[in-house]
This record gives structure tokens, C-alpha cells and sequence, in this order.
């Protein structure tokens, strides 16, 4: 896989793990801040076993995974240490703090992500609906935004102990386009129908509205009108209750605000669990939810 040039250096190359058959499907599936690809990859594969006794591996024995590594960055909230991180964050209580200081890493990664995806597309020859894309801690809001600007839906989204950068400023932009809810229960025909119509153009456009600002975000041109299907793509979020380094409440933020921009979002909180995912119940989750949402 060719690395993607920027900044006039390669980014990282990521860990692989070839199916066992023949290749129908891939996992991209993003590390934490101060991981990197092969470290979280042979983790997740080797620990993440189900309540069968199987990883992931045997249980998708048709999946390519792959795990891409974050590019070294100055980090503002370990005192300007270089770690590998998708983008910069100031603190990790408050990821929102100081957040202009997480564009330059969310361009760089974004760029770096979607060329592993169009080159599974293009050169695997994998449909985007088998494309499951998705990640951990940093990684998983890496990817959340990843998937806010893509113009074309994927198969799924697995995110765990995660929030999703800019949440406020995108549900803010997303709620000007939903004007008043209209009722016209009880009155049937024309105007059910245009009650209908009305909440679906609310929807589109609260949708094109958050997403037309990640794209911002991302020095992307705005969102066409048929990007409207991208948010078909089913979103599973996990989050353990007892996370001391992401609030679980800021997984719950994530996964308010993109069931208001339209996905259908699965939602597990796992009780006692602290910053990592839970086996094997998440595990279980995570399984079925690709089984039964990503074709």
C-alpha cells in the first residue's frame, strides 16, 4: 500500500492483517493518542475475544485489517511532548478546550485515512458497503470525523471510548436547519404528506448543515445534495462507565449528536468499565452489530 505524501514526508505505513479467505470485507480501525498501528492491532486481535472463545479474525475470517500509525505531533496537553496522535489536543477533560489547535492533525489524518479507503476500494476492489471504518479513544474520533465528510455512505462504523471533536459547534450548525417541528396529526392527505416532506427537507438540511461545517473544518468543498445518503452508514458507539480519561458523557455526546444529524446509532454503555473495550461484552456487541448492520 503506497504511503500518502503530505507535509513532504510519508506517513507511517500501517499494520496488516490478510484474511484467511477470500477477501470480501476490511476493517480500518484507528489507535489511541500515544499508540500506534501494530501495537493496537495485535492488542485488539489477540485480547478482543467473544463470549465464544474467538478474536476477530476467526470470527471475520473474510476481513483484511488494517491499522493505520498517527503521524508524531507536538501534544499541547503533555507538555509539547512528541507522541503519535491524529491531531492535537489541549486537554483531555475538556477535548473541546483550545480546539483550533486539533485542525492542522484533522486535515493531515483525514487525508491519510480516505486514501486507505479509496485504495481498498480502488485497488482491492472491496465496495465502499464493505468498508467497516472505525477506532479507539482518539482513534475513534479521528474517525468519526472521517466519516462526517465523506460523501458516499461505507458499510459500518465501530467506535469505542471515543467523543467526537467540534460536537458542540456541529450540533449547533446542524439545529439551524431544523425550523419547528410541524403536528399535523389528524388531519391525513395533503398535509400529512407535506408534514412529511417538510421533516425529511429539516433532516436533510440539518445534515447537510453539520456536515457542510466538518468539511470546513477540513478545507473540503461543501457537501453535494446526494451526500445526503451517507448517512445511511449504521454507527455503533461503546463506552465504558467507569472511563476516567474520556467521560463517558462525552461518548454520550457523540452519539446524540450524530443520531440528530440522521445515522442510526447503537449505543452500549458497559457498567465498571474504565478506559478500554470490555470483554467479553463489547466484543459480543461489536460482532453482532457488523453481523446483523454491515451486510
Amino acid at each position: 500500500m503506497a504511503a500518502l505524501l503530505t507535509s513532504g514526508r510519508p506517513a507511517p505505513a500501517p499494520f496488516v492483517v490478510e484474511p484467511t479467505a477470500t477477501h470480501t470485507h476490511t476493517f480500518i480501525l484507528l489507535h489511541g493518542l500515544g499508540s500506534n498501528g501494530e501495537k493496537f492491532g495485535r492488542e485488539l486481535l489477540e485480547t478482543g475475544i467473544g463470549s465464544d472463545g474467538l478474536a476477530l479474525p476467526a470470527r471475520f475470517p473474510s476481513a483484511k485489517f488494517i491499522f493505520p500509525t498517527s503521524r508524531r505531533r507536538r501534544s499541547t496537553a503533555f507538555r509539547r511532548s512528541m507522541l503519535t496522535q491524529w491531531f492535537d489536543v489541549a486537554s483531555l477533560d475538556d477535548p473541546s478546550d483550545r480546539s483550533h489547535k486539533q485542525l492542522a492533525g484533522l486535515r493531515e489524518s483525514f487525508a491519510e485515512i480516505i486514501a486507505i479507503v479509496e485504495h481498498e476500494c480502488r485497488d482491492a476492489g472491496i465496495p465502499r458497503q464493505d468498508i467497516v471504518l472505525g477506532g479507539l479513544s482518539q482513534g475513534c474520533a479521528m474517525s468519526l470525523i472521517c466519516l462526517l465528510a465523506l460523501e458516499q455512505p461505507i458499510g459500518g462504523f465501530v467506535g469505542m471510548s471515543g467523543w467526537l471533536p467540534f460536537q458542540t459547534e456541529i450540533e449547533a450548525r446542524a439545529a439551524d436547519g431544523n425550523g419547528p417541528e410541524r403536528n399535523d396529526a389528524g388531519h391525513g392527505g395533503a398535509g400529512e404528506r407535506c408534514s412529511v416532506s417538510t421533516n425529511m427537507d429539516a433532516a436533510r438540511q440539518g445534515y447537510t448543515n453539520g456536515t457542510d461545517y466538518v468539511r470546513e473544518l477540513l478545507q473540503l468543498d461543501g457537501v453535494s445534495i446526494s451526500a445526503f445518503m451517507a448517512r445511511s452508514t449504521p454507527v455503533f458507539l461503546g463506552h465504558g462507565e467507569s472511563d476516567d480519561k474520556i467521560k463517558v458523557s462525552l461518548g454520550e455526546a457523540a452519539q446524540r449528536t450524530m443520531g440528530r444529524l440522521g445515522f442510526h446509532v447503537e449505543w452500549r454503555a458497559y457498567a465498571g468499565q474504565g478506559h478500554w473495550y470490555k470483554v467479553p461484552d463489547e466484543i459480543d456487541d461489536v460482532v453482532a452489530f457488523v453481523r446483523t448492520k454491515c451486510g
